[in-house]
């Protein structure tokens, strides 16, 4: 990850650094960001937007990627030390949050989510086309949010369709732990 532009800090000091980073934060958050028009003597609009950006793309990545501090503090060694040890403090100050932040971001990339399930297990003693079946079967429920809107799904599996599903559900997990 290239922190070219971060080097932008340098123009702030020490001491105003902590302020602009943690309303940065915010921004990654969801929140309101900083102000141009607090920053406006610093940075011309180019530059205070490309250190924004690079800000929230750093904040983004060593949260994403889980960086140690001294990882912090080798992609940042462009940087003035003590503004470098700003970021490290507010990134380390605030990771659960921005951490949180990313979860929702990544989870809105789909329209629907699953807010909660419940299943029951049932035995079919008979059809109308068979006197004596016995069949376990799997009522699943899935209470989804598509959109904003709450609705609920009911599936019923037999036996060999609920394994198709946990394989299906076990090759995805695999898939996301490779990801990590």
């Amino acid at each position: 990850m290239s922190c070219g532009t971060i080097t932008l800090l340098d123009k702030l000091s020490p001491e105003e650094c902590p302020k602009l980073l943690h309303r940065v934060v915010d921004g990654v958050c969801g929140r309101r960001g900083p102000s141009r028009s607090d920053y406006r003597d610093r940075w011309s609009l180019t530059e205070w937007m490309d250190l924004l950006n690079s800000l929230s793309s750093f904040i983004r990545f060593a949260v994403g990627r889980g960086c140690s501090d001294q990882e912090v503090r080798d992609l940042l060694s462009d940087l003035d030390p003590a503004r470098a040890e700003a970021v490290l403090q507010c990134v380390r100050s605030r990771l659960d949050e921005i951490r949180h932040a990313l979860v929702d971001r990544t989870n809105a990339i789909s329209s629907t989510q699953l807010q909660d399930f419940n299943w029951q297990i049932k035995l079919a003693l008979s059809s109308d086309k068979l006197s004596a079946l016995n069949t376990p079967l799997l009522n699943l429920s899935l209470d989804l949010k598509d959109n904003g809107i709450q609705r609920s799904t009911n599936i019923e599996m037999n036996k060999e369709e609920l394994q198709t599903l946990i394989s299906a559900l076990e090759a995805a997990n695999k898939v996301v732990l490779q990801l990590k």
